[in-house]
């Protein structure tokens, strides 16, 4: 899991992320870190979506 302190960094800089939920990539989610909580992070999307996920699911940065 990704910590608090890599999380607001992520989204003070505006850093594009892509988080893998498993092995297929047409599965991933792009976008830009909004907020978080203790079980999920929420991603706008480039359509400007907000989409909520998992904390436990894999970020990485674009």
């Amino acid at each position: 899991m990704i910590s608090e302190e890599q999380l607001d960094m992520l989204r003070v800089n505006g850093t594009k992320v892509r988080v893998r939920r498993d092995d297929d990539p047409a599965n991933d989610v792009k976008g830009i870190v909004v907020a978080w909580d203790d079980e999920c992070v929420l991603l706008r999307k480039q359509n400007r979506k907000i989409v909520r996920l998992s904390r436990e699911y894999t970020i990485e940065t674009i």
